[in-house]
């Protein structure tokens, strides 16, 4: 399929940098689509040599927004996908395009904003601090971006019987970007921003940002692992991505995933289905 090659092609020269990338000659190679967030936190950086190393797997990364990821697989540009929209990536089983959907892995989200807490949030629950936010007009910014964290971000407002679209003013700006740019805003405006908690944890210039909602279980942030359908894409590597899948889910797969850390603090908690191994 000449759009898979080509967008392969492209991820490769992109990720020769990284180490962790196939040359075209090698067979036992997939395509692995997964979200800004999951390349960012830098977990594919340290988990893909291990892969690598215990299947002889080697994995090309095409990191994209949520809505890109799935957009990709859907044209079947990858071979395996993992990301953290659980909603879409449940549509996305349903609707063929993929095998099976497995749990892998969680962290959560926190509410970051000023040490100053303008709006009075520090400690509450997740609902009672986004009505304070909109009720006060305190500045805050929104990826806008249509990745997973955009769409939890959106979930939670309804959840807060806010109607965003409705509600929203100059005090809710939009990035438009990725994770670190999103938080980068929020320090420069000294507003609140929603990240998820590896993005957080890797961000260095926190200026005068800290959690300040944290622990509410409605912040869970949910990571799932597909196999793209086969018998709709004739050119996924069924059995290698199988393989895949199948170690991140097994109990070597899981612990390599623990073992992940940044700065003495691991950043995702593996929580496989025991059924899926």
């Amino acid at each position: 399929m000449a759009v898979r090659r080509l967008t392969v092609a492209i991820a490769l020269l992109c990720g020769l940098a990284l180490g962790i990338v196939a040359s075209p000659a090698e067979e036992r190679a997939i395509v692995l689509a997964s979200t800004t967030s999951t390349e960012d936190s830098g977990l594919l950086d340290y988990l893909l040599p291990i892969v690598r190393d215990k299947t002889g797997i080697a994995v090309t990364v095409i990191a994209r927004r949520s809505d890109e990821v799935l957009d990709g697989a859907r044209r079947g540009e990858a071979d395996v996908v993992l990301m953290h929209a659980r909603p879409q990536e449940e549509k996305f089983v349903a609707d063929g395009f993929a095998t099976k959907r497995y749990d892998v892995m969680y962290n959560d989200f926190v509410l970051i904003g000023p040490k100053s807490d303008p709006a009075g949030v520090k400690g509450k629950d997740i609902a009672t601090a986004l009505k304070a936010i909109e009720a006060r007009s305190a500045p805050f910014v929104t990826r806008g971006d249509r990745s997973g964290t955009h769409a939890a971000e959106l979930a939670l407002w309804i959840v807060a019987g806010i109607d965003i679209a409705s509600a929203k003013g100059a005090w809710y700006r939009e990035s438009g970007q990725g994770m670190t740019a999103a938080l980068d805003a929020a320090r420069a405006a000294k507003a609140y921003v929603l990240s998820d908690r590896a993005g957080w944890i890797a961000f260095r210039d926190r200026g005068d940002l800290d959690i300040v909602v944290e622990g509410d279980k409605r912040l869970l942030n949910q990571y799932g692992v597909m196999l793209v359908n086969p018998e709709k894409f004739p050119d996924v590597k069924k059995d290698l991505g199988q393989t895949f899948v199948k170690w991140l889910v097994s109990p070597e797969g899981q612990a390599a995933i623990a073992g992940y850390k940044v700065d003495g603090q691991q950043v995702f908690f593996p929580n496989a289905d025991k059924s899926a191994r």
